[in-house]
């Protein structure tokens, strides 16, 4: 199966929301600059068998989105649109209906050979809820959207193997245990 590249961002300011940009240059430490960027992060509330605060690995590195998802939820929420950029995203694709189902151990590679490998379903937030909210002036939306979201979040990843990648490109999906 094979997705399409829609569209790139990256969250390399103070806040949760991302901004859009032709070309990201995968690494080993994830995305230069972005949020989510680095080899290690520390625990929290998704991984409470750590406790708060400990140095882990970052297998949280990039945010996949799709376009069917984010419309699903708009759809739900009774908005007009829901942006990826509004909810952290670093790669919305095009191509797959339910994309959050991709088996975590999947991975993604794109014509440069830069590879992700999905961690697992990324979970509803606050933050994003907030972002929501506050781009469509409905503070109740907020919590709303953790729960209208929930398995449509699209995936988290870390990076196996470094290179750019371009909106437009395609993405070829290897299924785990594949070669």
């Amino acid at each position: 199966m094979t997705l399409t590249t829609t569209a790139l961002f990256t969250a390399d300011g103070d806040g949760f929301v991302s901004r859009g940009v032709p070309e990201l240059f995968l690494s080993f430490d994830g995305i230069r600059g972005d949020r989510h960027a680095g080899r290690t992060r520390e625990s929290d509330a998704r991984t409470p068998w750590h406790g708060r605060g400990k140095d882990i690995a970052n297998t949280r590195q990039v945010s996949l989105l799709s376009v069917e998802e984010l419309a699903e939820i708009a759809a739900a929420l009774g908005l007009g649109a829901l942006e990826a950029h509004w909810v952290g995203a670093n790669v919305l694709v095009e191509g797959m209906a339910g994309f959050t189902q991709l088996p975590s151990a999947s991975r993604l590679m794109w014509p440069s050979g830069a590879t992700l490998f999905v961690t697992e379903p990324n979970a509803p937030c606050r933050h994003a809820g907030a972002a929501v909210a506050k781009a469509h002036g409905r503070p109740g939306i907020e919590l709303e959207f953790a729960k209208v979201a929930k398995g449509k979040r699209g995936l988290v990843a870390l990076v196996e193997r470094e290179g750019a990648i371009h909106a437009g490109e395609a993405i070829r999906i290897v299924p785990p245990g594949r070669g």
